[in-house]
């Protein structure tokens, strides 16, 4: 489906005999449909480096693993249904007309109730933290073990990946930024190097799990019981990962939010269930995996600058870009502080 027919689904289409009269939110790989009592989510007919969603059988494939996976975590999944088209008229869920496409319907949740709504507003409360450590902790425990593969070249690809935004930066911010990427760069290429043997024995003791792989603070409703949503599902090796670098994802993100105090919290509370440090050492591993997070974020909202047409969108991406290029230089300062 295009833009323009998801609108017609989201506008006069039907779902269990209802009309569905919602509202769309975007992202560049996806459509949400929001009703009153559900979300309907349709992935966009893409292909990228990381992902194909270029066929209609790809995207059903792709639905049904995501509900599959998410299961896991939430009961607010509920099930892949077709999309059929009769003579211009969308239906969700088996029937007459031709399938157009898939989608994975969900309970709808509360806005108000996601986590980074509610970090902006210094609204998320220390206990719903705690609880939020426990579940996922209890989740790692009973992941699937992955094999024991660490391919140093790949690590390094990784980080380094952010020079595809060193213009970015030398276009946009002041002249004291200009060796910020290439000084995070090298910095990671060091690490690699020093703690290579540690990454492969992390992997061997069991620790590179099948887990969530976009564990932040948008992904996640606080409700009474935390509500823990969109795992990865087009990519295994994003999700397949060293336990570390999932909770790294979420304790950076509360620390952008200024919130070091709930992911020390987060942390004490996980690692008490599921040990994670068993040498003092993976403390810098953590810190890197930290690092490294902020850097991926750091090149999302850059590279959405680029092509961000709005001034006013473009300025808060870059906003965003060079915050996160701060945090992950916080973590290297720590990291070189440790070491001293």
């Amino acid at each position: 489906m295009n833009r323009q027919e998801v609108g017609q689904l989201m506008a006069k289409g039907m779902y269990e005999g209802k009309p569905i009269k919602g509202v769309m939110e975007e992202t560049n790989i996806s459509w949400v449909i929001l009703s009153r009592r559900h979300a309907f989510k349709i992935k966009k007919d893409v292909k990228l480096s990381f992902l194909d969603y270029s066929t209609l059988d790809l995207r059903k494939k792709y639905c049904e693993r995501e509900l599959e996976l998410n299961r896991r975590f939430s009961s607010i999944y509920l099930s892949v249904q077709p999309i059929t088209d009769l003579n211009g008229q969308f239906t969700i869920g088996e029937g007459i007309g031709e399938i157009v496409d898939y989608v994975v319907c969900m309970k709808r949740m509360r806005g108000d109730k996601r986590m980074d709504v509610l970090l902006t507003r210094n609204k998320v409360d220390p206990n719903r933290i705690s609880l939020l450590a426990k579940q996922v902790a209890r989740f790692h425990q009973t992941a699937e073990i992955m094999g024991n593969d660490f391919i140093q070249e790949q690590a390094r690809e990784l980080f380094n990946d952010l020079n595809s935004v060193h213009e970015v930066v030398l276009q946009e911010f002041e002249t004291d930024y200009s060796d910020v990427i290439p000084r995070l760069i090298s910095f990671s290429d060091d690490f690699l190097k020093r703690h290579a043997g540690r990454f492969v024995e992390r992997n061997r003791q069991g620790f590179k799990r099948d887990v969530h792989g976009d564990l932040h603070s948008g992904n996640i409703f606080l409700y009474k019981e935390p509500v823990i949503f969109d795992c990865i599902e087009f990519q295994d090796a994003f999700r397949q990962i060293d336990i570390l670098y999932e909770i790294a994802f979420l304790c950076m993100d509360l620390e952008f939010f200024g919130r070091k105090d709930l992911s020390d919290l987060f942390l004490e509370v996980y690692d008490a269930i599921l040990t994670c440090f068993p040498k003092e050492g993976d403390k810098e591993i953590f810190l890197y995996f930290k690092c490294l997070r902020a850097n991926i974020r750091a090149k999302v909202f850059l590279l959405n600058s680029k092509s961000e047409p709005d001034p006013k969108k473009k300025a808060q991406e870059l906003v965003k870009g060079k915050k996160y290029l701060e945090l992950a230089l916080n973590y290297q300062e720590e990291i070189n502080q440790s070491n001293r």
